[in-house]
């Protein structure tokens, strides 16, 4: 992960090209550094005062677009 040196943007780089990331998926990733996935889902909704149930739902859709992509690999 990255930033895009023309647009700023974050973005994945993998073999077959490149992957823009809107900003929920950036703050996601930047947290799969060691934390569980639960632990994640926390640390966003404290950082962006939601519920964390409402939040989960997003994360582990994104996690598994991710996963289904082989972009990322859940252990």
């Amino acid at each position: 992960m990255q930033a895009d040196a023309t647009t700023g943007k974050s973005v994945l780089l993998f073999p077959e090209g490149v992957l823009e990331l809107n900003e929920t998926a950036q703050e996601i990733l930047a947290r799969c550094n060691g934390p569980t996935v639960s632990e994640i889902i926390q640390a966003l909704a404290e950082e962006y005062e939601v519920d964390p149930g409402t939040l989960a739902a997003d994360v582990r859709e994104t996690l598994a677009d991710l996963q289904q992509r082989k972009l990322i690999k859940l252990t």
